[in-house]
């Protein structure tokens, strides 16, 4: 009964000695996180969506701590967020919101497919394989690996076969647009007043233009020739709009015979 008392008070006194050096060692050994990455981690949403080119949002916080980062980077967060980081740095920023948008029309009545897909039902795997399953090279694809992606709940496919964004739900984080294979989803602000062009049908063959989908830009360069503001030119098939020079006046948009060119802002639809 001695031996087993002194092997219990034994082992106590060794477990409190290896506990007081545990915490001796942890307070020497201690890495003090910066007060203004704390405080950063607190503001910022923990969405770790990546839009802001980091890994996740304690990795975003630890770089514009150090200053390696801009303090604007934080899609899912907006403006508000961006204003509270600059409040901690010390500083001012100019704060903006962004969206996705699909630079697609090719819907399932405007857009023919190549055929039966039987492959790996995913955009990356079609693409991989077939190039798509639409005739038009460059077309949404249709299975959903944006939705896939989405942290926010934002996207969802319509029974048109394309995906559908939720504007005011979106955050612009850009996972969407990294994922799609055809490179349809653009990032851009909620508020941007140039027109969008909703195509990317890069083809210069305006009969398999015509014919692989009904609503694509026909390259008919029209919304070139009647901008007044000379911002529209027509780059690798497709018109591409010069935001700098856009007055936002809706010329190419009433004027373009497939209702490709549109407004996209939240304020303008």
């Amino acid at each position: 009964m001695k031996i087993i008392i002194s092997t219990v008070i034994i082992a106590f006194v060794i477990a409190f000695i290896l506990g007081m050096l545990l915490g001796f060692f942890k307070k020497i050994f201690a890495v003090h996180e910066d007060e203004k990455v704390t405080k950063l981690k607190e503001i910022l949403p923990g969405a770790n969506c990546g839009g802001c080119g980091f890994a996740g949002c304690a990795s975003y916080a630890e770089a514009i701590a150090n200053g390696s980062a801009p303090l604007n980077a934080c899609s899912a967060g907006g403006a508000a967020v961006a204003q509270a980081i600059a409040e901690i740095m010390g500083s001012t920023v100019e704060a903006k919101s962004y969206m996705a948008v699909l630079a697609c029309q090719g819907s399932k009545n405007c857009a023919a497919n190549r055929g039966i897909y039987t492959g790996v039902p995913t955009c990356a795997a079609a693409a991989l394989a077939v190039n798509g399953t639409k005739l038009c090279a460059n077309g949404c694809v249709g299975f959903g690996d944006c939705v896939k992606v989405c942290k926010f709940d934002a996207i969802c496919m319509d029974e048109d076969g394309l995906p559908k964004i939720d504007k005011e739900k979106c955050t612009g984080c850009g996972a969407c647009a990294r994922t799609c294979p055809h490179k349809l989803l653009k990032k851009v602000e909620k508020e941007r007043k140039a027109p969008l062009v909703l195509c990317s049908c890069i083809s210069n063959k305006k009969p398999d233009v015509v014919k692989n989908c009904s609503i694509s830009c026909i390259k008919c360069s029209k919304c070139v020739r009647e901008c007044p503001e000379q911002a529209i030119t027509m780059e690798g098939g497709l018109p591409v709009i010069n935001e700098a020079k856009c007055t936002a006046c809706g010329t190419c948009v009433t004027g373009c015979p497939r209702k490709v060119i549109n407004f996209v802002s939240i304020s303008q639809i």
